[in-house]
């Protein structure tokens, strides 16, 4: 019961971890992701370049998951491909400042929803065997939870920037601070928790075979619903040309749609904290 107790805690601990790089990570990408719509219209990009560019980043950052999940289960550098990823996904994001051309930034853009895909396969495989000794659901809501309160809390560090008449570039310049403090709390984490499988006392077999029917289905119904999606950008954008509201208001928009999000994790990891633990 002991042994269990101290296992239950250490995977705990690296869950917390796990998430506060999520939070900083998040506060990074999701503030810039609140004004690149309107940092390339400043540069210059029109509204289908907008939409070219957040459209294609996105197709990068899911296709690319594919090719990083089977890389890493080959070569089972789970640790190695993370800190590839998110040296793409959060230094992308500073340099954005530097960017003279929209072709620039648009290439950054794309470069940093690249490195996410690349991170995350082996991030979530490393997760999974924390979250088994801790229960899947408390786990990933728990860590989910940190993941979206940092998606709030970037488009808002973005709004104060510009509030306090900041420019765009100043603002992608700030979220420097918390890129850095995301790849330092990743780097503590890798020397505390070397083999992350080591979390899970029995791994599990694994039996392969054909996905059923009902998941092309379901597969099918979310590609039409991809398709279908408007990027915040290229809707930043319009907001900044159609002068619908002011720019410092633009990313307060995002944080509201992100906070919306944020609630059903944040109820998720509260309930499943209190069947978990219920003291």
């Amino acid at each position: 019961m002991i042994e269990s107790d101290i296992a239950k805690s250490s995977a705990l601990r690296f869950v917390i971890l796990i998430g506060v790089v999520s939070l900083f990570a998040d506060m990074t990408y999701e503030g810039a992701r609140s004004i690149t719509g309107p940092y390339l219209a400043l540069l210059g990009a029109s509204g289908t370049i907008v939409g070219v560019v957040a459209g294609f980043g996105e197709l990068i950052g899911y296709g690319l998951r594919l090719v990083s999940g089977y890389v890493s289960d080959r070569t089972g550098r789970y640790w190695s491909i993370t800190f590839f990823g998110y040296l793409m996904n959060m230094l992308a994001v500073p340099l954005l400042a530097l960017a003279g051309s929209w072709q620039l930034a648009a290439i950054l853009i794309i470069a940093e929803r690249a490195g996410k895909a690349i991170r995350n396969p082996p991030r979530d495989a490393m997760l999974s065997h924390a979250t088994k000794e801790m229960g899947r659901g408390w786990g990933f809501g728990l860590h989910e939870a940190l993941d979206q309160i940092g998606a709030v809390l970037g488009p808002l560090i973005v709004t104060a920037v510009l509030y306090f008449k900041g420019s765009y570039r100043t603002g992608f310049a700030v979220l420097l601070i918390p890129a850095l403090l995301a790849l330092s709390v990743l780097l503590v984490t890798r020397l505390f928790y070397p083999r992350p499988r080591d979390l899970e006392a029995v791994l599990p077999d694994l039996e392969t075979k054909d996905f059923p029917q009902k998941f092309w289905i379901y597969l099918a119904a979310a590609s039409l619903i991809g398709a279908g999606y408007v990027d915040f950008p290229l809707i930043a954008y319009h907001f900044e040309k159609a002068f619908v509201v002011s720019d410092d208001w633009i990313p307060v928009f995002y944080a509201v749609a992100m906070g919306v999000d944020a609630l059903p994790h944040l109820y998720l990891a509260i309930y499943l904290t209190e069947s978990a633990f219920p003291f």
